[in-house]
């Protein structure tokens, strides 16, 4: 993999991983480790999110998983994500195993806070992860799983609301030239 550096921080080239472990911002309230950013093409994985749970999600490939720094926990997260050179919306993340499942692969799910008109396997899924919210944790019923996924998600529709948050919706990450998806990290072209 090719690596671009920028403030010391490695990003490893489109479509696999862009890993950008960050040192987090005193100053914005952003938790060292975070920002972490990620850009890969959405997958057809478990296909449960809108099956049994009624919250549909986009996966990473398991290359892009296996490439996570160890130092970024299993857990529930929030920030931002981008389908293709579509808007900006909230997302709350999960990495890990989803032990409701006994999953025996890691993997990383994101849910939009958008509703989309349909599936988009196969799209380019760019993520800004800002904030940890919960660790992974086990639950004895889908009905307890579902209530915690929806209490994650109004906590990240609040959290993402602050100023220190918001700033990161408009970061050059996201930005596309002529509504195509390039190969930019952070503005820097990999």
């Amino acid at each position: 993999m090719n690596c671009v550096f920028r403030n010391a921080l490695p990003f490893v080239t489109m479509g696999r991983v862009v890993k950008g472990f960050g040192r987090g911002s005193k100053e914005l309230g952003i938790p060292t480790g975070l920002p972490f950013f990620i850009v890969g093409q959405v997958i057809k994985q478990f296909r449960r999110g809108q099956r049994e749970l009624g919250l549909p999600t986009a996966n990473f490939s398991e290359d892009v998983v296996e490439h996570l720094p160890k130092e970024l926990d299993c857990g529930i997260y929030c920030g931002w994500a981008k389908v293709d050179s579509g808007p900006v919306y909230k997302m709350v993340m999960s990495i890990g195993w989803n032990p409701y499942y006994k999953n025996t692969k890691k993997s990383i799910e994101t849910h939009i806070l958008h509703e989309f008109k349909k599936d988009f396997y196969g799209s380019m899924l760019k993520v800004a992860i800002l904030a940890y919210l919960r660790p992974e944790k086990n639950f004895s019923s889908l009905e307890e799983l579902i209530t915690a996924i929806k209490s994650d998600i109004q906590a990240a529709d609040k959290l993402l609301e602050q100023p220190e948050y918001q700033i990161f919706k408009d970061n050059s990450f996201f930005q596309d030239k002529n509504g195509q998806n390039n190969k930019y990290i952070n503005g820097h072209k990999t």
